[in-house]
């Protein structure tokens, strides 16, 4: 008997990594269908599971530490904790050339989503290299950003004189552009500002604003992608991702993609009808009870004007502001993608 348990003892220890590469992670808002859907089961199950032990997660979410919004990715460069993910464009005032990766109107599919996102990856790699000491490791999208008011608007146009909380830096541009008032409030704020008329209305995903109940506080639903698809960077410090063996770093990078970006482009088509549907109770409502926001029609009109601001007066503006090579690059790169030049 002792012999048979010396033997078993002995396989056991043999069979567990002698030492366990931890990874402490940091997620996005805890409370929104991205992190509860994809990222939590990848990072505590899947990848876990995959390594065979070799890798440990330690697991939470920015909003749980109370990190300010612009301190995660300088934060994760400092090598505070060993992986981040978050908005790319909470990043943007370190970073401006980051702000061409979400550009807002010129996709309104997750396929055209993810071409746009897929031609941007090589200078978003080389970004978050010299800007935060990381490396990339995926970029998943939240549903297109679309305008939630708590005022009655029957168009874009209606816009124009309200106060408009934006997504990003180059929506924002936009809004001004369209004649609204830009104002920044950070995600968690936006029920009472709405409530309370500090703002008249307010841009995220559908999905997004359905989780956080904006519909408690909003009355209109204006679903143009405004604010574009608000893509979530994952990304690892630079000085932790050069410690890790090249086995490790290949597990990671195949695991990540078939874990976690691909399931989570895959949805995000799907997810934008359903969740008009579920804030307009315009169709089923799968994620649970239906609204009724009044659903406001986007005309080719309304379109095509917020089109052309976008590329005659935002996107080059975006350029002056980038400097450098980032305009070209753009145009070579996500500009061929989507058919735009940036003058």
């Amino acid at each position: 008997m002792k012999k048979s348990l010396a033997l078993l003892m002995a396989s056991t220890v043999c069979a567990t990594p002698v030492f366990a590469e931890n990874l402490s992670v940091v997620g996005s808002w805890s409370s929104l269908p991205l992190h509860n859907q994809y990222e939590a089961p990848f990072w505590s199950e899947t990848l876990p599971a995959a390594s065979g032990g070799d890798i440990t997660v330690e697991l939470t979410t920015h909003n749980q530490m109370s990190l300010g919004l612009g301190d995660i990715y300088p934060l994760l460069g400092q090598g505070v904790y060993d992986v981040a993910m978050t908005v790319a464009d909470y990043a943007v005032a370190d970073a401006p050339e980051l702000e061409g990766l979400d550009v807002p109107l010129i996709a309104l599919t997750a396929d055209e989503a993810r071409a746009m996102v897929d031609a941007a990856r090589p200078m978003v790699a080389d970004i978050y290299r010299d800007r935060f000491n990381s490396h990339v490791l995926a970029i998943a999208p939240y549903p297109p950003q679309v305008v939630f008011c708590n005022h009655e608007i029957s168009n874009l146009a209606d816009l124009e004189g309200l106060k408009v909380r934006a997504s990003g830096r180059m929506t924002a541009k936009l809004l001004e552009a369209l004649g609204a008032e830009g104002v920044n409030v950070s995600f968690s704020e936006v029920p009472g500002a709405l409530q309370n008329g500090v703002v008249d209305c307010a841009v995220t995903g559908a999905g997004s604003g359905y989780s956080a109940g904006w519909w408690e506080v909003s009355t209109h639903l204006l679903p143009i992608p405004l604010g574009g698809w608000d893509s979530v960077v994952t990304a690892i410090n630079m000085d932790k991702w050069n410690s890790l063996s090249d086995d490790q770093k290949a597990l990671i990078e195949g695991e990540i993609k078939t874990g976690f970006e691909d399931p989570a482009w895959a949805s995000a088509q799907d997810a934008l009808v359903n969740d008009i549907a579920c804030l307009t109770g315009n169709g089923d409502c799968p994620s649970g009870d239906a609204r009724s926001m009044t659903l406001v029609d986007v005309s080719d009109a309304d379109f095509a004007r917020a089109r052309d601001i976008l590329t005659g007066e935002v996107l080059p503006e975006w350029a002056e502001r980038a400097g450098g090579d980032w305009a070209t690059r753009w145009n070579d790169s996500v500009g061929k993608v989507v058919g735009v030049t940036i003058n």
